[in-house]
């Protein structure tokens, strides 16, 4: 018995070194999609195969956890690992209050440590060189996270793309600038760590994504609204511009009709806000824990921290770099939609009625404002509420997006398509019960037994994302129709064209003629997709005109 016993111990020591080996050995093993494996310069990660047969890699880190010291400086390397990581969960969404209701997580809670990107892919082996969309998820850069459904890439990596979705900081975290920040930086600049963790992604992308069948050289950026904006910003970013092949633009790009905060304006905010909360220091600031940071920056009154004009990540106003042509010269797939905002933002509490419009009008243009009913004309009280819809989503949204699609049209050497989403979205399940749908996609429920909101008679901001991505099925709120799903066939396969070709038409598609700086068309997409002349042009004219 004892002499088992020994015998068993020693093939145990010997057998554990074979094991170490053979550990080691499958950490440094080459890619093999096939049992969803890749290996990574940070070392070998292991994913999963969905039902489709796509393989995803969930919760892979791009960059070092922006924790400690690291709070507030520019994202740095991840750290590099032996052993085989588990790449099947989602890693954390970046510090943020719970601000919108369509926004659905998958990710495991709030964290500082959320610099991590998630990976869908198709290819059998490394070599296949498919082409990359890296996708920048909306929120106003305060919420937001790539777990949520609507961004999920498998619908498009079935189509023959490798789709990426990545985790940026938020807020205060993200785009809080400071003089002594500003002091120790390298560069001298301060703010805009959300758009450099954007940056630092893609590099990432550009080094690794060989190991899933991607392309590095041919990596399309896209995004909706405040990912539209991050689109913007990478295009005129002079660290990033270089890593594109193409940008898909949905809603909103930092071209808008405010410039943005310079660095000073930008360091103000932050001192303000570090008075606030008693840290009259950086390294008081660093101290401070996060939440408390967090529930600091969503009080009333606290600074709204958003991109400035830094002097490196951004050198000059984006509409300034895109005049002087210094951009990414690529394609551009970009557009809004047909309800951005609703006419509340111009009349507020008013009724909509021809007198309350021509008020509100004399209030925001003043000896403009004749000019400005020209060119947002309603002429009885039965108009006035489309006519304020389509002022107010211009003011808030399509302005900015129409002067991107435009700047890029004058100087930017390559094909622009432009689109405006028109499809409603349909009634609610009947489960919802006495709910109301808001602004961008979550809901209200009743409270009581008052009839709910009459429906959007538009497409509401945001309410394009499932269709475009193929997603529908994730979003449970709404009763999708044939319709809905026959729509959302004709994106898919506009956005996959694009994504490969920097073209989005394809066979079986409505023909989409490519913008022109002038009297150009519009694809106007429905449930019956179609070309139609560009109308608008004269009213962004006129906004640009009367903001200066």
């Amino acid at each position: 018995m004892g002499e088992r016993l020994y015998l068993a111990g020693m093939n145990s020591f010997f057998l554990f070194p074979t094991l170490l080996l053979a550990t080691a050995a499958l950490a440094q093993a080459p890619t093999d999609l096939a049992h969803d494996r890749a290996r990574t310069a940070g070392g070998a990660l292991q994913g999963a195969t969905l039902s489709s047969g796509i393989h995803s890699f969930k919760g892979v880190p791009y960059a070092a956890p922006p924790v400690g010291r690291l709070r507030w400086r520019e994202p740095q390397p991840a750290q590099p690992w032996k052993d085989v990581r588990p790449a099947t969960q989602f890693g954390p969404r970046a510090m943020q209050l719970p601000l919108f209701g369509d926004m659905n997580f998958r990710s495991n809670g709030v964290s500082e440590d959320c610099l991590y990107l998630n990976v869908w892919t198709g290819a059998k082996t490394a070599s296949e060189k498919r082409p990359v969309l890296v996708y920048f998820y909306g929120g106003g850069f305060v919420a937001g996270d790539g777990s949520e459904p609507r961004y999920d890439g498998e619908a498009l990596a079935k189509r023959g793309i490798v789709a990426v979705t990545v985790n940026y900081r938020l807020g205060a975290f993200g785009f809080l600038a400071h003089p002594e920040l500003t002091q120790e930086s390298p560069h001298h600049a301060s703010g805009n760590y959300g758009l450099l963790d954007q940056q630092a992604a893609l590099r990432w992308v550009r080094q690794n994504i060989a190991a899933f069948g991607g392309d590095p050289a041919h990596i399309t950026i896209g995004g909706e609204s405040a990912g539209s904006w991050s689109v913007s910003a990478q295009m005129a970013a002079p660290g990033s511009k270089d890593l594109l092949k193409g940008a898909i633009a949905e809603s909103g790009s930092l071209l808008g009709l405010q410039p943005l905060p310079t660095l000073a304006q930008g360091e103000q905010a932050g001192v303000a806000f570090g008075t606030a909360v008693g840290a009259t220091s950086l390294a008081a600031l660093r101290a401070l824990p996060a939440q408390q940071v967090l529930e600091a920056s969503g009080k009333q009154g606290a600074p709204r921290f958003s991109p400035v004009v830094d002097g490196y990540f951004l050198p000059r106003q984006p509409a300034e770099i895109f005049a002087a042509g210094q951009q990414a010269h690529v394609p551009l797939l970009v557009g809004w939609n047909s309800q951005e905002m609703t006419y509340q933002m111009v009349l507020g509490p008013a009724a909509p009625t021809l007198d309350n419009y021509r008020t509100a009008m004399q209030k925001l243009y003043g000896d403009r404002a004749a000019e400005a009913l020209k060119q947002y004309p309603a002429t009885t009280d039965a108009e006035v509420e489309a006519a304020a819809n389509n002022l107010a989503g211009d003011r808030f949204i399509a302005y900015s997006t129409w002067k991107l699609a435009d700047a890029q049209l004058q100087t930017g050497g390559q094909p622009v398509y432009r689109y405006l989403y028109a499809r409603p979205r349909p009634a609610m399940t009947p489960e919802m019960g006495n709910a109301t749908a808001n602004l961008a996609g979550g809901v209200t429920r009743g409270t009581g037994t008052a009839a709910p909101a009459p429906p959007a008679k538009g497409a509401v901001h945001s309410a394009e994302i499932e269709y475009a991505l193929g997603n529908l099925p994730t979003n449970k709120v709404f009763a999708w129709t044939a319709d809905d799903y026959k729509l959302s066939e004709v994106m898919q396969g506009y956005f996959a064209n694009f994504i490969k070709t920097g073209n989005p038409n394809g066979p079986g598609l409505p023909t989409w003629p490519a913008a022109r700086p002038q009297g150009g068309q519009v694809q106007r997409l429905d449930v019956t997709t179609q070309a139609e002349p560009d109308q608008t042009r004269a009213r962004y004219l006129f906004l640009e005109q009367a903001a200066k």
